[in-house]
């Protein structure tokens, strides 16, 4: 699931090593018992981090930094697929606008070309939908649901 989210195998295995741990874990010991190099836990708690699903911790007297799964997880998660739509979202709008551009630097002999207006038509139908999916996302009812 971690993956299909855009988290990666390693964010996913820790998050849910994190979450079934009754205590905070060091980045040591995660690495330790899931088998990952330090650099790779420390990579995977950034992002997690970024996204809300875990937290740092300290622990009084021990210079190093503990993690736990955030207290409100559901929300974080919620959060953390909203980021992620958001980004492949912008990633297609980005590829659109590209293809866009491409298209407009085809001379006008070629416009009553077949395979031009087939791209156009679909090019014009992406851009449809990505508008869509941002008014959803925007739509004061999703936000509410997840704040």
């Amino acid at each position: 699931m971690a993956q299909d989210l855009g988290l990666g195998r390693i964010a996913g295995q820790i998050v849910v090593y994190i979450y079934l741990s009754p205590d905070e874990k060091s980045l040591d010991e995660i690495g330790a018992q899931l088998g990952l190099s330090k650099a790779s836990v420390s990579i995977a708690i950034r992002q997690l981090e970024r996204l809300g699903m875990v937290v740092r911790v300290w622990k009084t007297g021990d210079r190093k930094n503990y993690y736990q799964t955030a207290n409100n997880f559901s929300k974080a998660l919620q959060k953390g697929i909203l980021e992620f739509v958001n980004q492949k979202v912008q990633i297609v709008s980005e590829e659109i606008d590209s293809a866009q551009a491409l298209l407009s630097k085809i001379d006008q002999d070629s416009h009553e070309d077949q395979d031009f207006r087939f791209l156009q038509k679909r090019l014009n139908r992406a851009q449809y939908l990505k508008d869509k999916i941002l008014s959803v996302i925007d739509n004061s009812i999703v936000r509410k649901f997840l704040h």
